[in-house]
């Protein structure tokens, strides 16, 4: 088993539904974001993660948004990983309306 997974911005994309790609409930799911984005909300949350910035999503070849690169911790999936960096990237937003 290898000790890292990968994570695409496309995962938690709201604008994308399941059948496109995205990995979590669309209430859970963000309008925008980026994988430098998702790589500091890793961080936050304790784990090692690091950008590829020359990858694309399968699914949306035509794009080079990026991906991540992150170690596994014991006892964390990847659904539960996403869950979690979803939830830590809407709390560390900044409100509508400011920046």
């Amino acid at each position: 088993m290898p000790d890292h997974f990968y994570v695409y911005p496309s995962y938690l994309k709201k604008d994308l539904s399941r059948t496109a790609g995205r990995r979590i409930p669309a209430a859970q799911a963000l309008a925008e974001l980026t994988s430098e984005q998702i790589v500091a909300a890793a961080r936050r949350l304790g784990f090692e993660a690091v950008v590829e910035a020359d990858k694309q999503y399968p699914r949306e070849f035509h794009t080079y948004a990026g991906r991540v690169k992150v170690t596994k911790k014991a006892g964390t999936t990847k659904a539960k990983f996403l869950t979690a960096v979803a939830a830590e990237l809407r709390r560390s937003a900044p409100a509508p309306g400011k920046k």
